[in-house]
């Protein structure tokens, strides 16, 4: 079968996923008016699947390592096609929750799988393929979703059903179609200690984790919001406006991500983490002109902005994070950063939902954006402040030498050794420098979610 057949099985597993975590979000206002939901339980069904999302991560994030990429992707498959089943059943606000949970918890661990075999497929001549995949397909899979439902609902009968039951076939697909193909893992023993959490911020990437925390934080309470109550402030906007509209915003926001990933790429990580974190003031300032002048333009604007600051930010603070870890630490240090996204990404929009509730989406969206300008705001000084004093990027290996990492004890030697020494492939071939694979992270976001999401 070669390679490239499996390959693009599991890009498109990624995409697919993604594709579904992004769905409900045009969705969100058929379900308010179908079922009379409040801001507040909207923002509650999107944090349930970020959670679980999150949840799963943590736990069966390496769980394909020890018992193969196969038997964890069919599994989750078929969890997912049970999730978009439930969501296409769902009569209530409980049972939303509950679907996006359990549609939470196949996503997290069929991303881990799907990245880690995309890995595991790249070609030694072509070693940056995989990282760049796993850049990529997350947000054009959220894209495609957002579109097709947004879509449906303006075309197809039952669009609360029909992009549920399209989806669910797409999994049972790619369920047989994993059945039939290679694994691309040597298993081995460890599943059930697996399965134990782990977070911690390795020493080296301490400093850069504090850095850039600030405006991680403020991307991905971003990308909650309109996530979450995007299609709610489109309709505030111009309230006779398309449905579509309401979709379309996120839509918008995940595209303009995943060009900006792309875009991106060649940057230094301090620069495309400081282009990201300025980008978000304008951002929310735009949003919010929009809203105050009733300019539905002005909030696309704003979306693609959005986007272009949760690419950038995404991009360089991973790099920035992960670059100086050695390899032994970098699951545990990129679970903390996942912990950071998610929570982030999750709670704030959750008190957006309380505030609208209480005062008023409009009321809701002024603090919003004046909390996540504050903190891109806190970022770009601190980025500032930590950045170069003579034109060199301190979170790029110059020399030889890994910046903020302290010399002796070998902990330089293996710093150096993480930066330098081609990563292997499960069956031992080189597949790009770890410059290249920290990239395949938001593969397993977001989700957003960048994965964004949802």
């Amino acid at each position: 079968m070669g390679k490239r057949l499996p390959f693009a099985l599991n890009a498109s597993v990624l995409i697919a996923l993604l594709a579904a975590s992004s769905a409900p979000t045009p969705l969100y206002p058929v379900y308010q008016d179908r079922w009379g939901l409040s801001a507040l339980t909207v923002t509650v069904v999107f944090s349930a699947y970020t959670l679980a999302l999150l949840t799963a991560l943590l736990t069966t994030g390496t769980l394909s390592d020890h018992l193969g990429r196969r038997p964890v992707l069919i599994g989750s498959l078929v969890l997912e096609a049970a999730a978009t089943a439930a969501l296409a059943s769902a009569d209530g606000a409980g049972a939303l929750i509950a679907a996006r949970v359990l549609q939470g918890l196949a996503t997290g661990a069929a991303t881990s799988a799907a990245g880690a075999a995309l890995v595991d497929l790249d070609r030694p001549g072509r070693p940056g393929r995989s990282a760049l995949t796993n850049s990529i397909a997350p947000a054009a899979g959220m894209a495609a979703g957002v579109l097709a439902a947004t879509l449906l609902i303006r075309y197809a009968p039952g669009p609360a059903v029909t992009v549920y039951l399209i989806l669910m076939l797409v999994f049972l697909l790619q369920a047989a179609a994993v059945a039939l193909s290679p694994e691309t893992a040597r298993p081995h023993a460890g599943a059930w200690r697996s399965l134990r959490p782990r977070v911690a911020v390795s020493p080296p990437a301490r400093r850069a984790f504090l850095v850039s925390g600030a405006g991680v934080v403020a991307v991905w309470a971003l990308g909650g919001f309109y996530s979450s109550l995007g299609p709610s402030f489109v309709r505030l906007v111009a309230p006779d406006a398309p449905q579509a509209a309401g979709g379309m915003v996120f839509f918008t926001l995940s595209l303009s991500a995943a060009v900006t990933v792309w875009i991106t790429r060649a940057l230094s990580p301090l620069t495309a983490t400081l282009l990201g974190s300025g980008a978000v003031p304008a951002a929310v300032a735009l949003s919010l002109a929009g809203m105050h002048l009733v300019s539905l333009p002005a909030v696309f604007a704003a979306a693609i902005l959005a986007g272009v600051a949760f690419g950038a930010v995404t991009q360089g603070s991973m790099r920035m994070v992960l670059t100086p870890v050695p390899r032994s630490d970098r699951s545990t240090t990129l679970a903390a950063y996942y912990v950071l996204s998610y929570l982030a990404m999750s709670l704030p929009a959750v008190g957006a939902g309380v505030l609208t509730q209480a005062y008023g989406l409009r009321t809701a969206a002024h603090l919003y954006a004046a909390l996540v300008a504050l903190l891109a705001t806190a970022a770009l000084l601190t980025l500032v402040l930590a950045g170069p004093s003579g034109g060199a990027d301190p979170y790029r290996e110059q020399d030889g030498v890994v910046p903020g990492v302290p010399r002796g004890d070998g902990v330089q030697e293996g710093a150096q050794q993480h930066v330098q020494r081609d990563v292997r492939g499960s069956g031992g071939e080189p597949v790009g420098e770890p410059a290249d694979v920290v990239l395949d992270v938001p593969a397993r976001l977001l989700h957003q979610p960048v994965g964004v999401q949802q």
